[in-house]
């Protein structure tokens, strides 16, 4: 028995540290994706202002007002520069080191999802390379991480650790949702409604500080919606109805016919 359960135990570590190997992966996948676009960065610039004139004309609320409207509140500005700089990477990681423990069946379908997004998030940000809304100062934004701190990036033109032109979709965004998405999916009754509150304040966030667009958002949905249709959901356990022997089955008794 003692040997018995040292196997197991080798067992459950050798796959423990598979899975933070994979996942170590996925994480460093993501700041890899600087590599993607050494070379382009006027092209991102372009495709910026293109993308903030889309948005004009689909009349979504402009970026800048809403930011103008909050950099007089500076605390709320700082708490969303902390959300942006110490969120979104721990969040994610803290729900699925808990989906592993606890909800290993929905902890393989976030981990496949998130891997899977962030695939096709690289190839979207090497095929069309963005810059965010705080490197147009044309447009009234202004980087509010660096205004007012903190700030998670350097100047983009020395910054070797993080793809700053990776605007669209975004995975911040994208994260969140997936994130929030398994912990609905293994919370019972009302409150699994409050995990929403998780992308949508990321939204809010990403937006105010200038990291991105409201159409990174949307975009990024969209890719979610196509990710799920190629990962499998965690299946669905059913309790089997119990049988009736048939000896405990009642029955009418049969009585002798009149004559």
């Amino acid at each position: 028995m003692v040997v018995l359960g040292v196997q197991m135990n080798g067992t459950a570590v050798r796959r423990a540290v598979r899975e933070f190997a994979l996942v170590a992966v996925l994480f460093l996948a993501y700041k890899a994706g600087r590599l993607l676009v050494d070379g382009h960065v006027t092209e991102a610039m372009n495709n910026a202002g293109a993308i903030w004139h889309f948005e004009r004309v689909l009349h979504l609320p402009n970026e800048a007002g809403l930011q103008t409207s909050l950099l007089s509140h500076e605390w709320w500005v700082r708490a969303a520069n902390c959300f942006y700089a110490y969120v979104h990477f721990p969040a994610t990681a803290v729900a699925l080191i808990w989906m592993y423990v606890k909800k290993p069946e929905t902890y393989l379908w976030m981990r496949r999802t998130l891997a899977t997004l962030t695939a096709f998030a690289l190839v979207i940000h090497a095929v069309f390379p963005l810059a965010p809304p705080r490197m147009l100062p044309w447009a009234g934004i202004v980087d509010t991480g660096r205004l007012f701190g903190p700030s998670v990036y350097g100047a983009p033109d020395s910054d070797t650790l993080s793809n700053q032109y990776a605007a669209m979709p975004s995975l911040h965004v994208g994260w969140a949702v997936v994130v929030a998405l398994a912990l609905m999916a293994t919370t019972a009754g009302w409150k699994r409604w409050l995990w929403i509150a998780h992308p949508v304040l990321t939204v809010i966030v990403v937006v105010v500080t200038g990291n991105h667009y409201w159409v990174d958002a949307i975009a990024v949905l969209g890719l979610i919606v196509i990710v799920g249709a190629l990962v499998p959901r965690p299946g669905v356990v059913t309790v089997p109805s119990q049988r009736v022997a048939p000896a405990a089955v009642s029955r009418t008794p049969d009585y002798p016919r009149r004559k």
